[in-house]
Order: C-alpha cells, then structure tokens, then sequence
C-alpha cells in the first residue's frame, strides 16, 4: 500500500512538472529552470550565496542561459535581467509597464504608506517631496553641521575595540532621526533604535507569525516603533496649532504640505525612512573601511587629501560645504565601494501588462528581477571587476565598456531613483574625512563579506582603535604613520 502511495505521489509531482513545462513552453519566456514544483530553484538559491563569490546564482544562470533567464524562487516564477540595457528599460517604465513587489515580509513591515511601496501620484508627490529635502541646497544649509557634529560625537564615544558595522548603524540612525523628526541622540532614540534591529531582521523571514519566531518578534517590534513615532507626530500637530516654531525638518514639511496625510500614512512614510538610512549608509560605510584597510595605496591618498583640507582650518573646525566639494578621490572611492558592495543589489518588480523584450515575452503579472549587482561585476562592463580599484573613477577614465550612467546604478533611477542618494554621499565622504584624521585603525580579526539575504560583514568587522594623538606615539604598532598612512620604514 505504501509503495503504491508513493507511486501515486510520483507520478502527480511528474504530471505538474510536465504540466507548467508546457504552459511556459507557450508564453515564449526567456530561458531557464523552473526547479521543482513549488520550491522551485529557491533553495539553489539560497545554498548557492553561501560561497564567496558574490552573485554566484546568477552568474551560473547566466553563463548557461544568458543575461536575461527565467526561474522560480520563493513561491513564483521570476525572470532575471542582468542585462544593463533591460535594467535600464525596467527601471525606465516604473508605474507604465512595471511595479513595485517585495517579498511579503518587507511590505508588511514597512507599512503600506512607505515610499517603497506607494504608486501613482502619491509615490510622486512624496518623492518629490523627500528629494526636495536632501538635495545639495538643504545638505549645505542645515544638514551638514549635524552629520559633523553627530559623526564627531560618535568617534570620540569609541572603545579601543569596536564593530564598526555596529558603530556606522548607530551614526545613520542618529542622522536620520536627527533629519526626520530633529532629536538628538538620547535614551528614547537608543530604545527606538534597538526596536528598528529587530524590525530589520524580519525583512527576509516568511511573512507567517506562527512559524518563524523571528518574524513574529519583527511585528511586536514594528508595533512599538509605530506607536512610538505616532506620539511624535501627535505631539508635533499641538505644537503646530498653538503656534510654537516649526521645526526645519522632514515631519515639519510633511504636516506644511498641506496634503492632509493621517497619522498612520506619516508614521509608514518616516519608519520605511528611518529603516533606508540605517541599513544602506552604515553598510556602505563599514565595507569603505574594510576596502580601504584592504587596499593601502588607496587608504594612503585618501589621508593625504583629508590631511590637505584639515590643514586649511584649525583641527576641531566643522567642515565647510568647500571642503567636501574638494574631496575628488574620496569621490572615486565611494563611486568603488558602492559599485562592489551593491548594497542594493536589486530592484524586485512585476509586469503590468505582456512585454515584448529582447525577443521574449514576458506575461502579465510576472516577477522580474532586475540584478544591479550582476552589472557591475561584470567584467565585460567593468575591467577588473570583482577588484577595488577607486583609481577606475579618476579624471573620467572610468574602464567601463559602455558609459557608467548607463550601467552604474547603485542607487536605482527613474522614478524611484533613490531620493537620498546625495546625502549618503555627504555622510559616507564625513566619515571617512574623521576617520582617517582622527583615528588610525587595524582589524581586530579576520572578517569576509556575505552577500545573502543583504550584503555585510559576517563579524561585523572589528576594528582595534587608536585615537591619533595617541597614535603619533605608538604607531609602529599599526604598521603606518599617521600622516600619509604608507608603511613605515624602519
């Protein structure tokens, strides 16, 4: 009887196979496996980032199939682009041919209101209106003595041994809570801060409460960010009907846009907010080190421009908005980390209607998957490309095939292009600028990066410490001097 039910079984699980191989066969999709029936290739997937190598299930999909394939991961078929000129054409036709679909555990906890998710013409309204908020004129005026100060605060707060990954978290919180709603750090920010890692580490569980723990504690987590944040807001409406001082921040330009937003429509919009400069800024932040300490040429011209600006002003004086357009090869050095570390490795989207592209037919109603990171680490489009190599961004000299503005999209484009895509560069280019001026660092221990479900350190890079006056009597024990940051010769 049991052999018989297997057989049963057996054939049923052939009969689907057979039965969706057909079905696709029909559609004219781009070439690829479906994997098993309802699993799919998500396992593959998930095993397959395991390695070192950082796009290692794409990269063997494409080498077989091409640069756009089809596959099946987490729960539906899905075609991949790592094609630069499809990315392009998707990210292009955003809310015409193509919209917005994250895995459920993203949007539940984002909230339906995020800037991620919305569409049409409020998506619009409320991109415009963030960009207007940290375009170069806001950046300059209001915003870059706080990301100083604050960046400052945080360096001197540092043990002799920290996780910088930990550390960067701290300062983008800081930052944007500091943007967002005009606080400073205290116990009520470290509380909601520590809320928003647990929120975090939801994004990529499956999105059922009774059978993932860490979901089921992201939800109870996301509840007390949502109430906390309402307050905030309910405090900020009272003020504003009795007349006290508005403040110059991203909430105060909600509640004066006249737009009527509800509390909870304000509340999705600053917790998805607030989640963007945490994760992506510190990510980028901590890899830029881990790069640098990695690459000693590049870490040595770096020191010697931001010891040239130091040397304009007296050594505790805020940076001015000069002294950051005079930061050419720290330019070139986040132009690298972000091309090879990709934090957002890719955009997530579904057909609106059938779409004709490259000689395939991809139906209505599909995934697509479109793979920034696949891009830059090509090398047909970058010589070298899984190498850091800053030096690639000098004087336009980029070694890329075709022209970077079409392959290069660390911050997506379009519509949904990444509105605080110059203020990431601000703060990263702040940092790097105090780092190498007021401390000299080694890793503590031997750290790689991981790449799946987001990209990061596996340790959280470690780094020993050393405050640079302190520095300047001990650094024989670092390896280099503290002003050029060559080797020291003995």
């Amino acid at each position: 009887m049991a052999y018989f039910l297997f057989f049963i079984i057996f054939i049923f699980f052939l009969f689907l196979l057979l039965l969706r191989k057909l079905r696709y066969a029909r559609l004219q999709l781009p070439p690829g496996s479906l994997g098993l029936p309802f699993i799919g290739e998500t396992l593959q997937m998930i095993s397959a980032y395991k390695s070192d190598n950082p796009e290692p299930f794409i990269d063997q999909r494409v080498n077989r199939y091409g640069s756009i394939f089809t596959s099946h991961v987490f729960g539906e078929p899905t075609v991949f682009s790592a094609d630069p000129e499809t990315n392009r054409f998707i990210i292009m036709n955003e809310g015409k041919l193509f919209e917005c679909s994250y895995p459920g555990s993203i949007s539940n906890l984002l909230g339906k209101h995020s800037l991620l998710l919305m569409k049409g013409s409020l998506h619009k309204k409320m991109h415009s209106l963030t960009m207007s908020f940290a375009n170069s004129s806001i950046i300059k005026d209001h915003l870059l003595f706080d990301i100083d100060r604050l960046i400052r605060l945080n360096l001197d707060s540092w043990s002799d041994r920290v996780l910088l990954m930990e550390e960067a978290k701290k300062i983008t919180f800081e930052l944007t809570v500091k943007q967002l709603m005009s606080f400073d750090p205290d116990e009520w920010t470290e509380s909601l801060r520590k809320e928003y890692m647990l929120v975090i580490e939801g994004f990529f569980t499956l999105p059922f409460p009774l059978f993932s723990t860490t979901y089921r504690r992201a939800i109870k987590a996301r509840t007390k960010v949502a109430e906390a944040l309402t307050l905030v807001v309910r405090q900020r409406r009272k003020e504003n009907e009795i007349g006290i001082e508005k403040k110059n921040d991203m909430l105060g330009a909600l509640l004066a846009s006249g737009e009527q937003f509800s509390n909870e429509e304000i509340v999705d919009f600053m917790l998805a907010l607030l989640v963007a400069g945490y994760e992506t800024t510190s990510t980028i932040m901590t890899l830029a080190i881990k790069f640098l300490t990695e690459t000693p040429l590049a870490l040595a011209q770096l020191k010697e421009e931001h010891e040239q600006i130091r040397a304009r002003s007296e050594p505790e004086a805020a940076l001015e908005w000069t002294d950051y357009k005079s930061m050419t090869f720290t330019q070139c050095v986040v132009n690298e980390t972000l091309r090879v570390a990709n934090i957002i490795g890719a955009i997530f989207r579904r057909t609106t209607t059938d779409i004709d592209i490259k000689g395939y037919t991809i139906p209505k109603g599909m995934k697509v998957i479109a793979s920034f990171r696949a891009v830059h680490l090509n090398p047909e489009h970058f010589k070298d490309a899984r190498t850091f190599n800053p030096w690639r961004w000098q004087n336009n000299n980029s070694e890329a095939v075709a022209s970077p503005g079409s392959i290069f999209t660390p911050f997506g484009g379009g519509p949904r292009l990444c509105p605080g895509y110059e203020l990431a560069r601000v703060v990263l280019s702040v940092f790097l600028h105090r780092m190498v001026t007021r401390i000299s660092w080694v890793p503590a221990e031997e750290d790689k990066l991981v790449f799946f479900p987001t990209t990061r350190t596996q340790k959280r890079y470690p780094i020993l410490v050393k405050r640079r006056e302190e520095s300047t009597r001990s650094c024989i024990g670092f390896g280099y001097t503290t002003d050029t940051g060559r080797k020291k010769e003995s």
